[in-house]
């Protein structure tokens, strides 16, 4: 998935959760939409290289959203929506073949049938061997430790949620999926970060457990975009 982050500076500092400031490559200091509700744990290092892409025309307030950083030698993808963009064009592509060969595709869908409110980011129907629809939720997965992705890398009452009605869902007869998106190329793993948000962890066993299946894929992020890389594994 091509985007253009054309505007390169350094990290000054993250706050405010969606803020940061940042210096370009010319000397100006900016601050610019952050697009990342989590922690950003091992991600917001001052003085790292960071690229921006910019709203012409836009009339919002900040013209310019932080989409990658490099920690070390790596990219890493910090536009949690891209992730679910991607998916999106991998499923037009058939390139993630547990989730191949349906022909109607919905984004932010709610499953009203089992009452409240909450939306899941893929609903996929009408595939010719399997009568079952199936949800799908995507979470993007920053935080490294080696080359062991782990999500997440904050407390999620709402990634938790997430995961209870995925299992709802399946023990209702429907396929129910979760699909990590690493955003960055130096991890082929990803595991519950038990230590940071250990409710999370046993939802996501437990989950796996009521049959929600857990797939993982990598991404491969560079100034030009974020390009589906491989599957990669989830660990429990």
């Amino acid at each position: 998935m091509a985007f253009k982050a054309d505007l390169a500076g350094r990290l000054l500092r993250r706050y405010k959760r969606f803020l940061a400031d940042i210096e370009t490559d010319d000397g100006r200091r900016l601050t610019v939409h952050c697009p990342n509700p989590g922690s950003m744990l091992g991600c917001a290092i001052p003085g790292s290289a960071v690229r921006c892409s910019t709203s012409e025309g836009s009339q919002r307030r900040l013209a310019h959203t932080l989409e990658m950083i490099r920690v070390g030698r790596t990219w890493i993808g910090l536009h949690t929506t891209r992730a679910n963009t991607l998916v999106d064009a991998a499923l037009s592509a058939g390139a993630i073949p547990a989730l191949s060969g349906y022909a109607l595709r919905r984004r932010e869908a709610a499953p009203l049938a089992l009452g409240g409110g909450a939306r899941l980011d893929f609903f996929l129907s009408g595939h010719p061997r399997d009568t079952r629809p199936l949800w799908l939720e995507v979470k993007s997965a920053t935080l490294a430790e080696g080359s062991v992705a782990r999500f997440p890398d904050s407390v999620t009452l709402r990634g938790r949620r997430h995961l209870e009605l995925l299992a709802k869902l399946r023990r209702e007869g429907a396929r129910a999926a979760l699909l990590f998106v690493i955003q960055r190329a130096d991890c082929r793993v990803v595991e519950p970060a038990d230590d940071i948000d250990p409710a999370y962890g046993r939802a996501l066993r437990a989950a796996a457990a009521a049959g929600v299946e857990l797939l993982a894929v990598r991404g491969r992020v560079c100034p030009r975009g974020v390009f589906l890389e491989s599957l990669a594994e989830v660990r429990l």
